[in-house]
C-alpha cells in the first residue's frame, strides 16, 4: 500500500509540470480592430513588449513571447486615427501550483522566462482611442459548500479608454 501511495505521489509531481513545460514561453494572440461604426479589417498593427516586437494585419494572429510586462498594441489604417491599447498580463494559476510542486527554482524559471504569465487570447483595438486592458480580478476560491457562481457574475476584463 505504501508503494502505491509513493508511486501515485511521484506520478502527480511528474505530471503536474511547471508553466514553462505545459504552456511554454510563447502565446498566440488574435487581434481585431473596430471603429465606432463596427469592425475594421486591414489595419496594420505592431505588438511590443520587453521580449520583442510582432506585426500583423487585422483580423490576424501573432505568436508572442509571454511576459510580466505590459504589451503595447498600436494599429493604423489609412487616414484613420490610430488605435492604441496597453494590455496588462495576468499571472497564470499554474504558476502558483509550481511553487508547491516545482519549488522555488521552477517558479523562478517561469517568472524569468515569462511562462508564468498570459495575455488575453483575443484583443480588440478601438481605432482613434488610447485604452488599457487589465486582466479580470479572480476572487478567492469559494468554500466547498458555497453556491456555484453564475457566468453573469464571473470576473471580466476591464477596459479604460481615453479619447484623443
Amino acid at each position: 500500500m505504501k508503494i502505491q501511495t509513493a508511486l501515485l505521489i511521484a506520478a502527480a509531481v511528474q505530471l503536474s509540470g511547471c508553466a514553462s513545460i505545459v504552456n511554454g514561453q510563447n502565446q498566440s494572440i488574435s487581434v481585431d480592430t473596430q471603429t465606432d461604426n463596427g469592425p475594421l479589417a486591414g489595419a496594420n498593427c505592431t505588438l511590443v513588449n520587453n521580449k520583442g516586437t510582432w506585426y500583423l494585419t487585422t483580423p490576424g494572429s501573432a505568436t508572442v513571447n509571454r511576459s510580466f510586462e505590459d504589451m503595447s498594441i498600436s494599429c493604423k489604417k489609412d487616414s484613420l486615427e490610430p488605435g492604441i491599447l496597453i494590455v496588462k498580463s495576468s499571472t497564470k494559476a499554474m504558476a502558483f501550483g509550481n511553487i508547491l510542486f516545482g519549488g522555488v527554482i521552477g517558479a523562478g524559471v517561469d517568472v524569468a522566462t515569462g511562462a508564468a504569465y498570459d495575455y488575453p487570447p483575443l484583443i480588440t483595438v478601438m481605432m482613434g482611442k488610447t485604452s488599457t486592458l487589465t486582466p479580470p480580478v479572480v476572487p478567492a476560491a469559494p468554500a466547498a459548500s458555497a453556491a456555484p457562481v453564475d457566468s453573469a457574475s464571473a470576473p471580466q476584463a476591464t477596459v479604460t479608454t481615453a479619447s484623443k
